[in-house]
């Protein structure tokens, strides 16, 4: 379970406290300044564990979060924050530089430093904070690609990685699988800062460790693409199509079978889904680039032991 806070449940004089209790908790220690402290404050935090790293999402009326050097020096917990931007514009300072974050876009901040946050207005951001021990990456480097990430050709593929994580944080820690998606959202962090940076010393061995974590990570953004094929997705990685099926098979997977799997899992999810009950089997499948509607009822009653249309009822069953 993760940690929630909600004011909606407060009394309106409880709230600013109640809301600089819990960002201590759930960020850095901060000054934290409301746009209009005497107005209709509000704020939504939740603060899940994922691994050696949190998912921290944080929705409320304008707010401004000053950590100033002094409170920097008292606190010896160095963390890197990789916030993607929800609502609002979100205005970041840090060491001398500035930057405005609109909606959908990615920023990064030293969590260990001083700096200056905030939005204006109804904001809100998801965000996967990492202590800096577990990226294996100097401190100059991080610190040097902060201002840079948007310049990275992984910069799409992490922004999209992280606001997954942020829509649905509870579901994805409680996943038995939680431990993976820690390790595979450390090492396209890495990636990503080790590119933003132009660090060629550290480069090569980072994107060669990370380098099944982001193709995998690339084909699950790319499943409803009919032209993702394996030359298509070794092309975009730099690799021959020779390496990428080395790579899969060196980590005991076979690459077209974990895509058709992932696809099948998009399928059966959104056939769950009280908003899609009127569409079509075949035009979700279709959508999910199976283009054989025979051959993908027998992938499916293989993977899943019921046909396509008995999941269909049975999920409709459970939540009457």
């Amino acid at each position: 379970m993760g940690y929630v806070l909600d004011t909606s449940h407060l009394p309106a004089v409880d709230r600013v406290e109640a809301v600089h209790t819990a960002m201590m908790y759930a960020s850095a220690p901060c000054h934290v300044l409301h746009e209009d402290p005497d107005g209709e404050v509000h704020a939504r935090m939740e603060v899940w564990d994922l691994g050696n790293t949190n998912v921290f999402t944080h929705r409320s009326s304008g707010i401004r979060l000053l950590r100033t050097a002094k409170l920097a020096r008292q606190d010896g917990m160095p963390v890197i924050a990789l916030s993607v931007q929800q609502r609002a514009d979100g205005r970041i300072e840090q060491r001398g530089r500035q930057r405005v974050v609109p909606p959908g876009e990615l920023l990064v901040v030293d969590l260990s430093g001083a700096y200056d946050f905030s939005w204006s207005g109804d904001g809100a951001a998801g965000c996967l904070q990492i202590p800096y021990d577990q990226l294996g990456l100097p401190l100059d480097v991080v610190r040097r690609a902060a201002f840079e990430v948007a310049a990275s050709p992984l910069y799409r593929l992490v922004t999209g990685h992280i606001a997954q994580l942020a829509a649905d944080p509870a579901g994805i820690t409680d996943d038995a699988a939680s431990a993976t998606v820690a390790a595979a959202s450390i090492d396209l962090a890495r990636a990503l800062l080790v590119s933003a940076a132009r660090s060629g010393r550290h480069a090569r061995q980072v994107f060669a460790e990370t380098l099944l974590t982001r193709v995998r990570a690339y084909v699950r953004m790319h499943l409803a693409d009919p032209d993702l094929t394996p030359r298509a997705i070794a092309a975009v990685h730099g690799v021959s199509v020779r390496q990428l099926y080395k790579l899969f098979a060196d980590a005991n997977l076979s690459l077209e079978q974990w895509v058709i799997d992932e696809r099948l899992q998009r399928v059966r999810h959104e056939l769950t889904q009280p908003t899609r009950r009127h569409v079509p089997i075949g035009a979700i499948a279709h959508g999910w680039g199976f283009r054989d509607p025979t051959h993908f009822t027998r992938r499916f009653k293989a993977r899943y032991g019921v046909t396509p249309s008995q999941w269909r009822r049975s999920s409709a069953a459970a939540r009457s």
